[in-house]
This record gives structure tokens, sequence and C-alpha cells, in this order.
């Protein structure tokens, strides 16, 4: 079975739309995450989502956005961030029906990134344009608990 029938077997591009359609539904409403994605039309990172995933994971390569470290270079993302958007990215492949397979790959492909993402302060953030602005939401919980 060559890379692309690995792909189909997963359940193909289609599986990788319905879950980033879950995926990014809860991250939009979600209150802290959300804060993140308020510049970014959904649909459009919905799209960058599955054409990367459907490359990493053996099918076409039709991926054309930023690759994620430098994508992410100017986003103040802590361990606890990283592990809450892990969280939710498993509730939703798993509400989508996905394979066993077809989560641990993709968890996999995802946790290959952390090292690099995941920032110790917000001095670790570079801003990728001069327009850029800097991008660190306090967690709301943290914020409620010091009131």
């Amino acid at each position: 079975m060559d890379k692309n029938e690995q792909f189909e077997a997963l359940g193909g591009r289609k599986i990788l739309e319905v879950v980033a359609k879950e995926f990014y539904d809860r991250l939009y409403e979600h209150p802290w995450l959300s804060k993140f994605f308020e510049e970014i039309p959904q649909e459009r990172i919905e799209k960058q989502q599955v054409d990367f995933m459907q490359a990493a994971l053996g099918g076409p390569n039709v991926y054309c956005g930023s690759l994620p470290i430098p994508a992410h270079q100017h986003i103040y993302i802590d361990e606890e961030m990283f592990d809450l958007r892990q969280v939710i990215l498993i509730e939703a492949l798993k509400k989508c029906g996905s394979s066993t397979e077809l989560i641990d790959k993709w968890l996999k492909i995802d946790s290959s990134f952390k090292s690099r993402i995941v920032k110790s302060s917000i001095a670790e953030c570079e801003k990728r344009f001069f327009t850029d602005n800097i991008l660190a939401f306090p967690n709301p919980k943290d914020q409620r608990k010091a009131a």
C-alpha cells in the first residue's frame, strides 16, 4: 500500500475536514484559546490545518502556509496551553469517530512541534513581521483566582 492509499485508509481528507471543523469550533468558543484566533477567519485556519495534516499523513501535498514553528513564533504558548489544546484535539478526534491509528498519528505529528512552540516566557516570542503583535493572553481562570 502506498502513502496515499494509507492516507485514504485513515479516512482521507473528509475525516480531516470533519475533525478540523469540530476542533476549531471548540477552540473558537473557548474562553481563553479563542483570543488567539480573533483576527483569523475560522474557515481559513481549518483549511490550513486540513492541508497541513493531509500532507503530513501521506496524502497529496497542497499546503502552502507557514510551517508550524515560524507560524507560532509570535505567540506565547506555555505548557498549560499546549496541553489544553491537545485535550481539545483528542476530544474532537474521538467525537468525529477517528480511528485509533489516525489519533495516534495526528498526536505524534502535533507533539513533534511541542519543544519548539512551547515557550517558558514571553521574552522567547519573536515577531514574524514588523507589524506583528506578540500574542499573549492570561488564562481567565487565573485572573478569577487573583480577584
